[in-house]
């Protein structure tokens, strides 16, 4: 990937000291753009591009190491890494084929040493998973503390891991026994990470399904189901706490599936259409997700819980499914991927929340054959095991995380009486 300057445009204190650099082999040059006539003001303006010439530059190598650059690295989208399968790459080659993508976060549902080893030194950041089977375990804060040291912390000096999911869509489930391990297992993975010094690190955190919410139109009258808010009021206390998220899997898929004769199709897929309007609060929803994600932040204020930040991680679409999974197409799989990462680019948020942008990890990596269920669940993988990607054409989810066509990125900075505007270009290519 080449990241091309084409302009850059410097404006010092008035509008009329305006100076614009040009790249030319490997130097710049200035350009000053003289917006008076006397010889004085010019001479006056080359002396302010010249100083402006080593201010830029040093700027410049400031901003290789800032989140701008990583954003355009990668967009910052998330991708769920499922092993449920037998015939799937080795990490070493999902490692090389993820650097390729530039995909940054990645979610497991384990912490498959294999995974984390494969993955030293690079510069993706890891969710790591603990399942439903090993919270009656992690009720015991001694037990908690030695799977953080036998599982986490051999990684940490070499991988970066931001997250500990303890448990997945636990309360899907009508086990109230494995429902009342949940918080308590968060709260000793946490007070064990506190021990060790990792909790400003490592956060704690798990993922609920939509079954949690008993209503979710209008979004502004989301709320909790009443059997499961003396676990999620709680949890909801545990995350204000720690200053952890909210994760949610939320799948507009499903809600097509079930009523295609009722739900928009374009609706649930971000394609343009009139949108729905919240009676309440009069906001216009154009697409599912954002309306379920604000139902979620509904559904918490009723709970008196505003300082909690909702999450998605899970979302997809399956690119193939029994008779029955009506919408389950590649061309359909294609277009909400592609048109998610658009609303991840432009750092959308919701309605409701406007200034906070969408935080998805999407689902999933591979397709995964040996997942249960109807065969939906064993499509949703952006790529077949062999490496080829299952989503092609105009609905290609790759066109939008990888650098394959020219884009274009405005950058406005502001630095005392400076004033910088960077045009880049940003293009395939090696040097």
């Amino acid at each position: 990937m080449v990241i091309k300057l084409e302009y850059l445009v410097v404006c010092v204190g008035r509008i009329r000291n305006i100076v614009i650099f040009r790249p030319l082999g490997r130097a710049f040059i200035y350009c000053p753009f003289w917006l008076r006539s006397s010889q004085e003001e010019q001479n006056y303006q080359r002396r302010s591009a010249k100083k402006m010439a080593t201010t830029f530059w040093a700027l410049l190598l400031l901003l290789c190491f800032s989140d701008f650059f990583v954003r355009i690295n990668g967009l910052g989208v998330g991708i769920n890494y499922g092993q449920i399968a037998n015939n799937l790459p080795s990490p070493s080659r999902v490692s090389s084929l993820l650097n390729s993508l530039n995909i940054s976060r990645v979610k497991l549902y384990d912490a498959d040493p294999n995974v984390l080893t494969a993955f030293s030194n690079s510069n993706v950041q890891f969710i790591i998973g603990l399942g439903n089977e090993y919270l009656q375990t992690m009720n015991d804060p001694t037990k908690a503390q030695t799977w953080i040291q036998q599982h986490l912390q051999p990684h940490l000096t070499r991988t970066r891991i931001s997250c500990i999911l303890v448990g997945n869509e636990v309360f899907a489930s009508n086990d109230t026994q494995l429902r009342s391990y949940l918080l308590p297992a968060m709260q000793s993975v946490y007070g064990a990470l506190v021990n060790l010094g990792l909790s400003k690190q490592v956060y704690v955190t798990t993922a609920h399904s939509l079954q949690i919410l008993s209503n979710s139109f209008p979004p502004s009258a989301g709320s909790f189901r009443d059997d499961l808010t003396q676990y999620i009021d709680p949890i909801l206390g545990f995350h204000s706490q720690t200053k952890s998220p909210f994760l949610i899997n939320a799948y507009p898929f499903f809600a097509y599936k079930d009523s295609p004769d009722q739900v928009s199709l374009d609706y649930v897929l971000f394609q343009p259409n009139q949108g729905i309007k919240d009676p309440i609060t009069d906001l216009n929803y154009d697409n599912m997700l954002y309306a379920q994600i604000d139902s979620v932040y509904s559904a918490m204020r009723a709970l008196g819980h505003s300082d909690v930040e909702v999450q998605i991680s899970e979302t997809g679409w399956p690119s193939k499914g029994d008779p029955n999974e009506v919408g389950a197409t590649v061309e359909n799989a294609g277009l909400y991927n592609r048109n998610l990462l658009k609303r991840i680019e432009e750092r959308q948020g919701t309605p409701a929340r406007p200034s906070v942008p969408i935080d998805v990890y999407v689902f999933a990596l591979f397709n995964e054959n040996l997942k249960p269920g109807p065969s939906s669940e064993r499509n949703y993988g952006l790529y077949y095991p062999n490496g080829n990607p299952v989503l092609s054409g105009n609905g290609n989810f790759l066109d939008h995380i990888c650098p394959c066509c020219p884009c274009h990125f405005t950058l406005n900075l502001k630095a005392g009486k400076l004033k910088f505007h960077l045009f880049l270009n940003i293009t395939e290519g090696s040097k």
